[in-house]
């Protein structure tokens, strides 16, 4: 967490990201320990959608802007399963904003956007081990689907 939210005040590398109106924009960042770590801009109104991180734990902060972060408080089975109906306690939100941030554990799903009709969002993100892949996730209501797995090998 500390690595991510000292990246997020380096104003100077925070500039230094291209902004697109149209979608996100990102740079590969030297993480600590052999860490992977991102800085991406988000544009009005993108979104991550719901997805996992393969495993690995990680941390983000946020650095210029406001994200919001959507999360399922629940261990999730990480194979062996297409479509869960989900409790109707598990939802979390928090809003992060320049320098806040947050880390989680190796089973965290969750979604990221800038809810903002008009100003752009900047973040920094980090994880390790280095992520392998990255599970998709549909949800409709209380029901969340397995759509696609994306292995580390398909970024680079």
């Amino acid at each position: 967490m500390g690595f991510a939210r000292r990246t997020a005040a380096d104003t100077a590398l925070v500039a230094s990201l291209p902004l697109d109106p149209e979608g996100r924009t990102w740079i590969r960042l030297e993480g600590p320990g052999g860490s992977e770590a991102w800085l991406i801009g988000w544009p009005p109104g993108t979104g991550t959608g719901w997805h996992d991180h393969g495993g690995s734990h990680g941390a983000f902060a946020a650095a210029m802007g406001r994200l919001t972060e959507q999360s399922l408080a629940a261990q999730l089975p990480t194979e062996g399963w297409k479509v869960l109906e989900l409790a109707d306690d598990v939802d979390r939100q928090r809003q992060l904003a320049d320098g806040q941030g947050r880390a989680f554990g190796p089973h965290h799903v969750h979604q990221v956007f800038n809810a903002s009709a008009t100003e752009h969002a900047v973040s920094v993100h980090a994880y390790y081990p280095p992520l392998p892949m990255m599970r998709r996730y549909s949800r409709v209501g209380q029901v969340l689907r397995l759509e696609q797995v994306e292995w580390a090998q398909e970024w680079a």
